[in-house]
């Protein structure tokens, strides 16, 4: 099981260079975007797509510890809520540089943008809660219910609000007719980047929940030497 894993990481790393090396060397920039900001997205829209599917995992795990008081669900949740924002920062920062590439400003207060602000916030109170708790079943079921209320704020800050507005943000996936128009080279870059993406994201995930359990266990023995 160990050599699969370590194989599998090993195949994720190349897959990154390779993914890198074609949005750079192989896919055509896109009609319309300025210059090479094209390339961005090969980038950008994982990264989003990764933060949407981690406070997904982090809801998920959240009801999971509602539902059956397992700390393992709630070590989960925040390990998840965690890596959302990590990879919600990576989004905004690449989309304020491909915001000074098209509109000559990092930051233009569009509605994408406000939005994504808005959802770290959220997201980081979600952090700021977890830290002013000390009691562990408390702290555990208040954060719970503070990540699946928050996770319903998630669709609406990143699918529906920036669309209910006037947006200097171009379709770069999914055009106004609601069809995914791109060239076969841009298409299989970009695919195998959010494969790439999604990929990353559970191997840290699961590196987050090892972490967490080897932190636990020793607290606990800790717990038992005091008490011998």
């Amino acid at each position: 099981m160990g050599n699969v894993r370590l194989l599998l990481q090993w195949f994720l790393g190349l897959a990154m260079v390779v993914i890198i090396l074609g949005a750079f060397l192989w896919a055509r920039p896109a009609a319309s975007f300025v210059g090479q900001s094209s390339r961005i997205v090969f980038f950008h829209v994982p990264q989003a797509w990764v933060a949407f599917l981690a406070f997904l995992v982090a809801a998920i795990h959240s009801g999971l510890y509602l539902k059956h008081r397992r700390i393992e669900n709630d070590e989960a949740a925040a390990g998840a809520a965690r890596l959302g924002i990590v990879f919600c920062v990576l989004a905004t920062v690449t989309g304020s540089i491909f915001a000074k590439v098209m509109w000559n400003s990092y930051w233009n207060w569009d509605p994408r943008e406000t939005s994504i602000v808005l959802l770290l916030l959220v997201y980081g109170a979600y952090l700021g809660l977890r830290g002013a708790i000390e009691e562990p079943e408390r702290k555990a079921t208040l954060s719970a219910a503070y990540a699946l209320a928050a996770f319903v704020t998630v669709p609406f800050l990143m699918f529906a609000v920036p669309r209910l507005y006037s947006s200097l943000h171009p379709d770069t996936v999914i055009n106004a007719r609601g069809k995914v128009e791109m060239s076969t080279d841009i298409r299989v870059v970009f695919f195998s980047s959010t494969a790439a993406f999604t990929a990353l994201f559970f191997w840290l995930f699961s590196l987050d929940r090892k972490v967490s359990r080897i932190v636990r266990e020793a607290s606990l023995r800790h717990e038992q030497e005091l008490a011998a």
